[in-house]
Order: structure tokens, then sequence, then C-alpha cells
């Protein structure tokens, strides 16, 4: 993280305001509409977890990449099992909820309020009634790496009344992390004195099932527990090792998603601006970090991959003081001098959007400078420090910009405080 300001020129609010479009109505995203009609995955950023704004239009632009352009899913920052129960009622699978709002409700995974929220309840009830009037499947699906758990069970559930031949492997990884008792800072501690930790039973299993042809729910929950024990054990070793893990298992399972809905499928991507603009214009990089974004670049090419940030000014978030604390809504103050939001708040917008392609080489798009970044971990009094380095014109394709912004919407507080070793930066 950055907390001084970048240089730039101060005609650099003048060129943002030249070339920005409008952004009141569903039908101002045109132009980035048509920007993506070409690419086979669009990513879609989040400059916080908790800001309504982000949610409300990346749910607008995705109901129209689906309903007007047939993209086929939407994958998350958010866990497998609970975004695949979400999947299943937005898909209407038998015997699933009728009303994505009691899966979404039932989220207690800290911190919860990232998709219980109404923000999240109104798109899923979209996509739901989106399927059943179209009889298309446009799926709900989890990238993250940490339900090792939860992960678990579901596969020990589904080879006991599907392949009980292979249950031996899973009950063997079971047994492993148990007397951890679902503590990562538990295991992660003990694996600084036995290294391997549990990795040959995971990866027994793991090898198991990816020479079956097993169904998607089965396979990807042994990827997540397989994933999750390497992301858990480098954490103790500190530096990019753990982040890179981490942004590696959503590359590959968006790899999986694009693959299991066959040829011609096509993806949207719900993430922090963190994980879906290019690590490569970051600081990042100089880190030795690696993130969604660039990877899917890499993989799937560079003119099939959009990515799109966010920007926000001063208003309120949802996010919490230190890790598995209580949500709460916060103040944001307003942008740190010669950032990205404050050269936005210059221009005297209340929302923009910018699509880069149409000038790449402006001057206020290629100079480095500080682009807010909040976590589910924020503290607005340190907010300075929460500013990496971004060159926007690599980073994004385009770019969506709100002077105020509001608290997301959650549908509960947590009912425990249990959660996972924070990870960089800042929890995103």
């Amino acid at each position: 993280m950055m907390n001084m300001p970048f240089p730039g020129s101060p005609n650099d609010a003048e060129g943002a305001l030249g070339s920005v479009l409008p952004l009141e109505t569903e039908a101002d995203l045109d132009p980035l509409m048509d920007r993506v009609a070409g690419v086979r995955c669009v990513l879609i950023g989040e400059a916080s977890h908790g800001t309504h704004e982000y949610y409300a239009w990346r749910a607008a632009l995705t109901r129209r990449l689906i309903a007007e352009r047939g993209f086929s899913f939407v994958a998350v920052e958010g866990d497998w099992p609970d975004c695949w129960n979400v999947n299943r009622s937005v898909t209407l699978a038998e015997g699933a909820p009728e009303d994505p709002r009691e899966v979404l409700d039932g989220y207690r995974r800290w911190p919860t309020w990232m998709w219980a929220n109404e923000e999240t309840v109104r798109f899923s009830r979209w996509l739901r009634e989106h399927n059943a009037a179209s009889g298309e499947a446009a799926g709900f699906y989890g990238l993250d790496v940490y339900s090792l758990w939860e992960s678990l069970r579901a596969v020990i559930t589904y080879l006991s009344a599907h392949r009980p031949e292979h249950l031996d492997a899973a009950l063997a990884a079971y047994r492993c992390f148990e007397p951890y008792a679902e503590d990562p800072q538990a295991y992660a501690l003990d694996t600084s004195l036995v290294p391997d930790g549990c990795a040959d039973e995971v990866l027994a299993l793991l090898t198991r099932l990816r020479s079956t042809s097993e169904g998607l729910d089965a396979r990807q929950n042994a990827e997540v527990a397989a994933g999750a024990e390497r992301y858990y054990r480098a954490m103790m070793g500190g530096g990019p090792e753990s982040w890179n893990v981490r942004d590696v298992h959503m590359a590959d399972t968006l790899d999986r998603l694009l693959a299991h809905h066959g040829e011609g499928s096509r993806a949207v991507v719900w993430a922090h601006n963190t994980h879906v603009g290019d690590a490569r214009a970051t600081g990042m990089a100089d880190a030795g970090m690696v993130n969604l974004g660039q990877l899917a670049r890499e993989r799937l090419g560079r003119d099939q991959v959009a990515a799109i940030g966010f920007a926000g000014g001063p208003g309120e978030v949802v996010a919490a003081p230190r890790w598995g604390d209580t949500m709460e809504t916060m103040t944001v103050p307003p942008p740190s001098p010669g950032s990205v939001e404050a050269l936005l708040a210059d221009t005297g917008l209340h929302r923009g959007l910018w699509v880069f392609a149409d000038r790449p080489g402006a001057p206020w798009l290629t100079t480095p400078r500080g682009h807010r970044a909040i976590g589910v971990v924020y503290d607005p009094d340190r907010d300075a420090a929460q500013y990496p380095m971004t060159r926007l014109a690599e980073r994004y394709d385009a770019l969506c910009w709100f002077r105020q912004t509001t608290a997301l919407s959650p549908l509960h507080l947590e009912a425990a405080r249990r959660g996972e070793l924070e990870t960089l930066p800042s929890g995103v």
C-alpha cells in the first residue's frame, strides 16, 4: 500500500472531464456493452466489499450481459459451497429453495455481508426469473479458496452416496485436519513445525477425483480443499506466496467453469479491484504478486478479457475494524490528495464512465497514482494507507466513478467471529 500521493498534471482533471461518458441510467452502459461485445470474460471490480453503488451497478451491467449477450455464468469472490447453493436456487435445481434470499441469509462465514446483502438478493432473484423465463441455466459460482472443512464434508457426502470406493481417501484427509477443530490459524502454525501438513492426504483425494468423471461440485470441492491447504501452509511463510496461491486458484476455477460450460461459454467475474485489475499495472508486481486479472489476460488472451474498475469518493462503507470483528457502517473520508479519486473529484462529476480504449494514451490514464482499495478490514483514520499505485489504462479497460457512496445493506449480523487468516492487502 502507498501512503504518499503521486504527481500529476493540473490539467489531468480536464482530460478526464473531456473523455467522460454519462452514468445515470442502465442505458448509459451502452458504450461499455459495445466495448465488451467480443470478449469471453468480463471482470467487474469494486473498490470495497461494502459499498451499495459498486454492487448495484455491477449487477446492472451483469443483467445486461446475461440477457442481451448470452453470458453463461457469474463467478464471484466467494466460497464454493455457499455459492453452489445459490447456483442451485437460481438454476431451478430440484429441491433447491425457490427464493435465493433463503440461501444467502444462511451465510455464516465471516465476512457474511459480502454476499448476504440485499443487493445480491435482488440480483439472484432476477437471475432465477431470467432462467425460468428463458429456459437457460446461467449459474452463480464461488471462486475462492477458504472453505476447507465445508468442502471436505461435501466431498465425503458425495462419495458416500455415489463413489464409496473412494471414500477412504476423503476420510483420511478429513481425519488429518480434524485435530485443528476447523481453526485455520492452528493448522497454519502447525505446518511451521511439520511443513507438509495434510498435503499428502489432500493430494491423494484430489488425484482420485481427477481420475474419474465426477460432477462439477464434487471435483471443485476437492480442488478447494487442496488449494486451501496450500494457502494456509503458505500463510506462515510471509511474502506474496499465499496471495498468489489464492489468485491462481481463482484463475484455475474460472478456467474449469469455462470448460464445464463448453465451447463459446462466456463469464462474468465479480471481485475486488485488487483481484480483477491487472497486477502488472500496480505495485503488486514489484512485490512479486500476480492476480486473477493478470492471469485471465495471459491465459485467455488480452482481447478476450475486459476488466472494469470502480472508484468512489467519501460516504459510507460496511467493514470491520479488525479481522473477525462485527461489521460496522463506517465513514469514508475525502480521498487522499494526488490519488485517482481526488483527480475525479476535481472534475465535479456526480457519476461517470470512462472506456479507456477510446483514449488509451491520455496522460491522466498513464500517470501512476494512488487508487483507493478498502477491504473487509478498514480504519478510516488510516485511509491514506489504502492507495496502491495504479496506471489506470493498463490496469482496467473501463472505470466507473461515484462521487458520493452509500453503505451496503447486509441481511444479518455475523453469528460467529471465527474467520480465516487475514490475507494481503487489507483483507480484499
